[in-house]
């Protein structure tokens, strides 16, 4: 069967190195905006945990590049598609990671706005989510994890659509932990704070220029504001993923796990 033209899958060429720790896990994930930031970190780690890992994203350049680099395979793909690939009922791990909408206050945010970001971030994950996690539960194990934002808890006023529709992302994968639970399908959320991704460059940006204060007082401030004086590196988030992602988190279900180095007030 022919696939939807915005699926351009295009495979890498597995390496004997990533062919034998495959056999280890016998495992496959698929990781949305993998050839990036912390996508790309949660692939890393996932492939040098003995995955067989296929990473996604719109930019093919980067995607390719990224996949060679990383021994990952590459899926040329738009999360907001309306036809999710056939590989999606394959996997047994599904991270589902996007980029954020653009900065902006609640009033500010258009319709168009509203139902691009909606499409972003609820559902064309919930559409991914649903061709995967049956076929999940029919084999007795499953992995979903969901990348938000510790904006979910400790909301920001110049990031409204993020913090809206992340919101209503986690409350999707609370109630979808519940539908397969007891077939060995888990389905949690990893809440990251800053980090030094090209995602937090673009927000202080926006912030630089609606406020007049530069970007590096910015920055700092921010970085500032982290108990331990500082951003995440991607790596520190892909940890918490990755452990999600394992079997060791077996009974772990439902939950969101804050990484965010202390930075929400919320107890």
């Amino acid at each position: 069967m022919r696939r939807p033209a915005q699926w351009d899958l295009a495979w890498c060429p597995a390496s004997a190195a990533r062919s034998l720790v495959a056999v280890r896990t016998g495992r496959s994930a698929l990781v949305g905006g993998g050839g990036t930031g912390i996508g790309r970190a949660v692939a890393e780690q996932l492939v040098e945990s003995g995955y067989r890992v296929i990473i996604t994203g719109r930019r093919a350049d980067v995607l390719h590049a990224t996949a060679r680099e990383i021994d990952a395979e590459p899926l040329v793909a738009d999360v907001a598609a309306p036809d999710p690939p056939a590989v999606v009922s394959d996997v047994d791990v599904l991270v589902l990671n996007a980029g954020g909408p653009a900065p902006g206050r609640i009033l500010q945010v258009t319709d168009a706005q509203w139902d691009q970001a909606f499409a972003l971030l609820v559902t064309g994950p919930l559409r991914l989510a649903r061709r995967a996690v049956p076929a999940m539960a029919e084999r007795g194990f499953g992995r979903v994890v969901f990348v938000t934002s510790v904006m979910v808890r400790q909301p920001q006023p110049d990031l409204a659509a993020s913090v809206v529709l992340r919101s209503a992302t986690t409350a999707a994968a609370k109630l979808l932990s519940r539908e397969r639970a007891d077939r060995g399908v888990t389905v949690n959320c990893v809440a990251p704070g800053a980090t030094a991704t090209g995602r937090r460059r673009e927000i202080l940006e926006a912030r630089a220029a609606a406020t007049g204060v530069t970007f590096a007082d910015l920055e700092a401030a921010d970085a500032a504001d982290v108990p331990l004086g500082r951003a995440a590196q991607p790596e520190e988030i892909a940890t918490a993923v990755a452990f999600l992602a394992s079997a060791a988190a077996s009974f772990v279900n439902g939950t969101v796990l804050t990484v965010d180095g202390g930075r929400t007030e919320a107890v």
